[in-house]
């Protein structure tokens, strides 16, 4: 049997992924700032619910990285639970390895076990690792105590989900990326229509780019109106 094995490669980090596009701790971007570009040592631990930004810093950490000329590894586990051991075959050595959703392998231990050699091999290799997770590590959520042991000893960044005034700064920074501006009206609308989750406000951020870039318009209620009624 073959297993998936995680991409060698990445693709460039989208603007509204950059740190730029963060809302949050200003100490907490600083410190994954100075931690992925090398100016210092620390091993991080991005804790925090889903929608809070871990995948969105791990991303930018990625950008920062790549900025300096550093190796740097993007390793989502969700898409190897059950095979993490093959998963990340090869995969340890690298300046910076960015490592997502460790959720999703807590409580297997073959996984867990997999997972704690990797972290060994990067430490001897002289790697750095940024990791993110849901859960504090804790041996209510994992099995492997030694693996506990080392994800403990990183310096933990816990992440508050955002209130809607944090939402809507996010959607007008990343808007402004792209180069569009959501005025008051707009962004309440998309609030109380949409919803608070993150990753369905950017989906919808896509699409009224995609449709006001075919309309050759600037974005208005009734464009954002209609776009959200096709759904």
């Amino acid at each position: 049997m073959t297993h998936p094995q995680l991409p060698l490669r990445l693709p460039p980090v989208a603007p509204d992924q950059r740190l730029a596009a963060f809302v949050g701790s200003e100490p907490a971007c600083h410190l994954l700032a100075t931690t992925a570009c090398g100016a210092r040592p620390d091993w991080l631990f991005l804790c925090g619910p889903a929608g809070s930004g871990k995948t969105h810093l791990l991303l930018a950490a990625v950008a920062e990285a790549q900025a300096t000329g550093r190796a740097v590894r993007y390793l989502p586990l969700a898409a190897f639970a059950g095979a993490l051991e093959a998963g990340l075959q090869g995969h340890a050595h690298g300046d910076l390895l960015c490592v997502d959703a460790l959720d999703a392998i807590a409580g297997s231990a073959a996984d867990e076990e997999a997972l704690f050699h990797f972290h060994n091999s990067a430490r001897a290799a002289g790697g750095q690792v940024i990791y993110a997770a849901q859960a504090t590590p804790s041996l209510g959520v994992w099995v492997l105590p030694d693996l506990v042991s080392r994800l403990s000893q990183c310096v933990r960044i816990n992440l508050p989900l955002l209130d809607d005034d944090g939402r809507r700064e996010v959607l007008s920074r990343r808007a402004a990326l792209r180069g569009m501006v959501l005025e008051p009206a707009v962004l309440d609308y998309v609030l109380r229509r949409v919803g608070r989750d993150l990753v369905s406000l950017t989906e919808l951020l896509d699409r009224i780019d995609r449709a006001s870039l075919a309309a050759k318009r600037r974005v208005t209620l009734p464009l954002v109106r209609a776009i959200i009624e096709q759904t």
